[in-house]
């Protein structure tokens, strides 16, 4: 598994994490597409923007591996701003490649392509756990 240095562990005042530390032993967690309801607390929409503004700086356009991504928080954004970037695509897998669909994600999360230092993330600090 992949780990994405220098990417953010988690949104600050929250707990809604961005990274895994290690591997499932049984399998990555299949990324499916969860829907976004309206009325979600602010957190959870916060939580979804930060995570983009921190993918969008850490890769751009460019495609991705999934690596140690946390599932749940791809699944929020998954088959909208955030799309398979190979063909035939394993939604269960490590290695997996994703990117970003600039043009959806420009019109879900505005504010983070018009204001993007408004994101405070914490950094994932315990190195001990990546060797």
């Amino acid at each position: 598994m992949l780990k994405h240095r220098g990417f953010p562990g988690r949104l600050s005042g929250t707990d809604y994490q961005f990274v895994i530390r290690r591997a499932n032993k049984n399998g990555a967690t299949k990324i499916i597409r969860r829907e976004r309801f309206k009325d979600r607390a602010p957190a959870d929409r916060r939580a979804d923007a930060g995570f983009m503004a921190a993918l969008w700086a850490h890769f751009g356009e460019e495609p991705f591996e999934r690596g140690n991504l946390d599932a749940g928080r791809l699944s929020w954004l998954f088959g909208r701003e955030v799309v398979p970037a190979e063909d035939p695509f394993d939604p269960a897998s490590y290695d997996a490649l994703l990117r970003i669909d600039a043009s959806r994600a420009r019109v879900s999360f505005p504010d983070v392509f018009d204001n993007p230092d408004a994101f405070d993330w914490v950094a994932d600090d315990d190195e001990e756990d990546w060797a």
